[in-house]
């Protein structure tokens, strides 16, 4: 009776979980490998280990389950 309509796709939460988990992984990753040249007053001059390594997993993780799941189905 009713149709469906995918607004956004199938696979939405998949590829939206990718490019968080991306974001996650390069983000803080190139923070920590190549930290800014200038500096204002309140900025750090590296960004904080643990935060980052926990940050990097957390994005690996979802970048894993996001290619598990588009590669899957």
């Amino acid at each position: 009776m009713f149709a469906q309509v995918e607004l956004l796709g199938d696979n939405f939460l998949p590829l939206l979980a990718l490019a968080f988990g991306a974001a996650l992984v390069l983000g803080p990753g190139l923070a920590l490998v190549k930290p800014p040249q200038t500096l204002d007053e309140d900025d750090l001059e590296r960004p904080p280990l643990v935060r980052t390594l926990v940050f990097i997993a957390i994005g690996l993780i979802m970048t894993v389950w996001a290619l598990a799941t588009l590669l899957a189905g």
